[in-house]
Order: structure tokens, then sequence, then C-alpha cells
């Protein structure tokens, strides 16, 4: 191990060069998300931990009198030979190479492009990010929502999918999934089909493609979204990592969306890293002898926000007063029928009077048979009079007949 480590990290470049170099170095020195690595970062500084742990002397960095630090510094001087081993690997020029022929960019913190949503993630934040796509992910988590759930999923829960997808891209959500089959690869094409933005989070590197059978969803997303991924140019797709871009989906949305989850499910801990970021958590209810639902039926009973809609995902996740719940085709039939503006009294009487032709009713009939006192329905017979709900002959009143 005769490399010496300053002349790759000191150069006449700016600090900011120097500051993505060594993020580079340390995406192999350990997984995303690695909490020792970046306290490191957030204290010191890339350059200076990259130093550190290529002389071999990352627990120095440590105060050996800090209780609070103890045991960082132990971990970093049990992990020396892994890290240091990993960081000489390392090949930046490499790696940025690479992502370019993928027509990849890779962008650090510093980043006008950065999306502030990435810092709620703490000791768990990423180094950096390579990105796909035109489109600035700042810009695209600034209102997006993320959409999860089962890859073996059900027809139903891929038309869903789809169709709450479609709806928020449709109003200027993006929508921010994990390019894997069943829901996730359902959410993107529906935003898609509707000339939206979306956003995949993938859980290798990002000049690959992963499953197989997305080559082309994936490349669409790339034209008109945007694709991610946290891991060096490179790297296979393993369970762990799956699991370990969970965090960034959760961390992207403004809240998340499941749908189809069975008690088992990826899907959950995505919904469960949300709910610990302070993000709102939305289910999709499904068919209740559904096991590919039993997941999402939990979350509600857990207290997720049931939704079956995108207007109402936007409600929970848009802004207090401008972003709310459209009606249903229903809801707006039944706000259209006429009983509907008068107020409880009113209908109450209206309710105790015979139809007009057949019967009628004085006041104190009327009252007797509402229940409510006379001085009350005389009072609410004006009002119904007034709007014509109701008519008055010699024996007293009735209900009109209303079309």
């Amino acid at each position: 191990m005769s490399r010496i480590p300053e002349p790759v990290l000191v150069t006449a470049a700016s600090q900011d060069c120097v500051d993505r170099d060594a993020r580079l170095v340390l995406h192999h020195a350990a997984e995303p998300g690695d909490p020792l690595l970046c306290r490191l970062v957030a204290r010191f500084g890339a350059p200076k931990v990259v130093s550190a742990i290529l002389a071999g002397s990352g627990a120095d960095l440590l105060p050996a009198d800090d209780e609070e630090c103890a045991a960082d510094r132990q971990s970093l001087a049990d992990r020396a030979h892994t890290l240091q081993t990993r960081c000489y690997r390392a090949d930046p020029d490499t790696d940025l190479a690479t992502a370019a022929q993928a027509g990849a960019r890779y962008v650090i913190p510093a980043d006008p492009e950065w999306p502030p949503a990435l810092d709620d993630l703490g000791d768990a934040m990423p180094l950096g990010l390579w990105l796909r796509g035109e489109l600035g992910l700042a810009a695209a988590a600034a209102r997006g929502a993320s959409i999860v759930g089962a890859r073996i999923a059900t027809g139903y829960g891929m038309h869903v999918a789809g169709e709450l997808a479609a709806g928020l891209a449709e109003r200027g959500w993006s929508v921010v999934s994990g390019a894997a089959r069943g829901i996730d690869g359902a959410a993107h094409r529906g935003a898609l089909a509707a000339r939206g933005i979306t956003v995949a989070v993938l859980a290798c590197g990002i000049d690959l493609v992963y499953p197989r059978g997305h080559e082309a969803l994936i490349g669409a997303i790339a034209a008109d979204g945007l694709v991610v991924s946290e891991l060096p140019p490179g790297t296979s797709v393993s369970r762990f990592r799956f699991l370990d871009r969970n965090r960034l989906i959760a961390a992207l949305g403004r809240g998340t969306v499941v749908v189809e989850a069975a008690a088992r499910s990826g899907s959950l801990v995505t919904a469960r890293l949300a709910d610990e970021l302070g993000r709102p958590v939305l289910a999709v209810p499904g068919p209740v002898t559904s096991e590919a639902s039993e997941g999402t039926h939990q979350l509600i009973r857990d207290g997720a926000l049931l939704v079956t809609r995108a207007s109402e995902v936007i409600e929970q996740l848009g802004d207090l007063g401008t972003d709310l719940a459209e009606q249903t085709p229903w809801d707006r039939f039944r706000s259209r029928r006429p009983r509907d503006c008068l107020d409880p009294i009113a209908a109450r009487v209206l309710d105790a009077l015979p139809p007009e032709g057949r019967a009628a009713l004085d006041t104190v009939e009327a009252a007797l048979a509402a229940g409510l006192e006379p001085r009350v329905v005389h009072s609410a017979l004006g009002r119904l009079s007034v709007s014509g709900w109701v008519v008055r002959d010699e024996r007293g009143w009735s209900a009109c007949r209303r079309p």
C-alpha cells in the first residue's frame, strides 16, 4: 500500500472539487447511509475523513477522552483495515466517466439541485447521488409523493397505483418510486402516461438496469423524469441495498402511499421510515380477503390515512387551504339534491308533513309529528313556505310535490 493520498485529494482545483472527489471515494468505503461515516463527514468534512482513513488513522479523528465518541472511535479502529482497503480501491475518475457514458451526473449537498428533504435523514443522509435525466432533483422533490407496494401485485393494485400516479401527475405532482416490478412500475407508467414527472430510485448503479425487463421503462423515466442512485456505477443489486434505497424514497416524497403490501413487505419498511421522518403515511384499502392487502390494512389500523384517489393524497400532502380533495361524482350528485340545502330542523318538519293532496296538519299537529316545540315548528314552516317546500290550505300544512 504505497499510494499517497495527498496528490489525489489536494490539488489546485477548487475546494468544491476536493470535497466532491472525497465523497466519491467514501461511496466505496461502506454501504449507503452508514451513520458513522455520515457523522464524521458532517463534523470534519469529507476530505479530512478520507485522508485519515487512507492513512489508517481514522480513529484518531475522535478524541480519546471523549466518552460520547468512544463507540465511534472503537468502531473506526475495528473497521480501519476494511475502510482503508475499500478507499484505496476507489477510482473517482472512472466512476465519473462511467456515469457520463450512461448520461448521468454526480451531485453533492453543496449543489443547487440537492433537495433539502434529504437533510432530514440526518446520520443516514447520502454523501452524494448519481442522477440521470434533465430534471433537477430539488424541483422534483418539492412537490412529490412516494408510491410503493408489492412486487407481486394484483390487477386491482396495479390499476389503483397507475390511476393514483396519473391523477397526481395531472395535478403537477411528481411520483417517486423504486422502479421495481408490480406497484412501482405501475406508478411510474401512470405518471408517464399522464405526461407527468416521475423519479425512480435504483438499488443498483446508475449505469445498470434492474429488473432487466424494465430497460424501456427506466429509459422513459430518464427521458422525461429522473433516475437516481446512491451507489457507485457498476454496483449490482442485493437485498439489503433495496432496504437502503427505501429511505431515499421515503425522504424524497412529502408522504408515502402504500398500494398493496403483504403482512411482511419491504413497502412497510418504507412506510415506517416515512413515519420516522415525520412524513404522512397513506394506504389504499383492498379486498378484505386479499393477502396482498394485509399490510396496508394493518397500516390503516395503526393510524395510516386511508386514501382511494389522487385528490385525497394531495389534500393530505399539499399546502393547507389550497390543495383540497375534489368531490367524487357521487359527492357532486348528493350535493345537488335540493333537500341538502335545508337546515336539520326544517328537514325534520318537512318529513313529518303528509304529501300535498292527501292530508294536512296544523302547526300543533305538525309539532307532535316532528317531536318538536310548536314555536320551533312554526318558524320552520315559515322558512319552508318561503322556499316553496310546503303549502297551506284551510286544513293546515302539507309537503309540496317536487320533481
